[in-house]
């Protein structure tokens, strides 16, 4: 077996991580400590690889990387050499797992460990790993279990080693009863799909469509991470293809909403060549905690979804935007691309008596993606509500035919 990694910056949590590596030898697992620091020296323990190591992997000293012009820029750079490494050191298979300590620190080694692919166990150990911080920078796209520390990680107190001891114990329980992803290599009957609560009935009916059809889907919740992640997975070679049913995730980087996918959303699984089919579900809002909603949108037509999420309806200028940025992305596909355009509503709320009942502007939309995508590419449109089953059926048999024959 090889080791279990703990990436940390071992000037202030040098005692901490020496207890923590010293638990997880004691249960029979090896591990590799990396000193992700910047200023101090480690204290209390002596790293595997050390922070000179580290700086020299770069192509120059830690003191030119202390004086690099700023912390944050020197914290950067920290936590691309250390991601390298873990990534290197896993292609090698010379590490079974990760673990990440600290506060701001956690975010470094958080950035290494999410490199291990999905079913590889990574662990992140942080007093911010609370409801009331962002989690994004310790999870990314991967199966990362994140612990609250409860205390901060300063002294080897009852609570600390508490949380220290069932860390040891989760990553042992994991190396012996988990496993990493396998992706086939031949064979391929798996179709990512996205989702949000707005869509489910229709998913749902999709997928049992493909199921019949001989297919297995894996759904992603398309909340900002979801459709990436799927992309991500696409990428490494999961999918035969994909059927991309809600992309909210493109309107909510023009509005500063939560459910952010990204530049590179839409472009991806294009970039592959394999079959996608694209609708616009719920494209017509965009999600915000109900105390965030920017002033310049409080005038928009809301809808309270549930006490976590407020969506604020998208402008007609928006709907026009956003069909443009499908059309520009998808022209780019390498592979056989349908869109499918229906009519009766884009979310739950729209609906003829819905607040977010807007056939114009989904004409717009219509209208914008036809003029601009390539001839090539057909645009279905479909007199359905976004969530009608008989419309998920009829992405699952569309996708179907775009399946190269000898896959079918």
């Amino acid at each position: 077996m090889g080791k279990v990694v703990i990436v940390a910056t071992l000037d202030t949590k040098g005692p901490e991580v020496a207890y923590l590596r010293d638990r997880l030898q004691a249960l029979g697992v090896a591990t590799l400590v990396v000193d992700s620091g910047i200023l101090g020296e480690p204290i209390g323990i002596v790293p595997d690889v050390s922070h000179s190591e580290l700086a020299g992997r770069g192509g120059f000293t830690l003191a030119q990387l202390q004086k690099s012009g700023s912390r944050g820029r020197a914290v950067a750079t920290m936590r691309d050499l250390a991601t390298s490494f873990v990534s290197e050191k896993y292609a090698a298979g010379e590490i079974v797992g990760g673990i990440s300590v600290g506060g701001v620190g956690a975010v470094m080694g958080a950035a290494a460990i999410q490199t291990l692919p999905i079913g590889v166990p990574k662990i992140v150990v942080a007093p911010t790993a609370s409801g009331h911080h962002e989690f994004g920078p310790y999870v990314g796209t991967k199966d990362v279990m994140v612990v609250h520390s409860v205390v901060d990680i300063l002294g080897l107190n009852p609570v600390a080693t508490t949380v220290f001891d069932n860390v040891a114990a989760a990553m042992v329980g994991m190396l012996a009863h988990g496993h990493e992803l396998k992706i086939p290599t031949t064979g391929r009957r798996y179709v990512g799909t996205t989702m949000l609560g707005n869509t489910t009935t229709a998913v749902g009916a999709m997928k049992d469509r493909l199921a019949e059809l001989g297919y297995e889907t894996v759904v992603f919740h398309s909340s900002g991470v979801g459709g990436p992640s799927m992309e991500d997975l696409a990428e490494e070679g999961l999918f035969a293809g994909v059927i991309d049913y809600t992309t909210n995730e493109i309107t909510d980087p023009l509005t500063g909403g939560i459910h952010n996918g990204g530049p590179d959303r839409l472009r991806r699984i294009g970039a592959l060549g394999i079959p996608q089919v694209v609708l616009p579900g719920c494209v017509d809002f965009s999600v915000f905690a109900p105390g965030s909603i920017p002033e310049r949108l409080r005038d928009r037509v809301m809808y309270d979804h549930n006490p976590e999420y407020t969506l604020v309806r998208a402008s007609h200028e928006e709907k026009v935007q956003i069909a443009m940025i499908f059309a520009e992305r998808l022209n780019h596909a390498t592979g056989p691309v349908r869109v499918i355009m229906p009519m009766g509503g884009l979310s739950i709320p729209s609906t003829p008596d819905g607040p977010f009942w807007d056939p114009e502007g989904d004409a717009l939309f219509l209208t914008t993606i036809q003029a601009n995508l390539k001839s090539e590419i057909q645009v279905d449109v479909v007199d359905l509500h976004i969530n009608d089953p008989e419309l998920g059926r009829i992405a699952a048999e569309l996708f179907a035919t775009l399946m190269p024959k000898e896959a079918v």
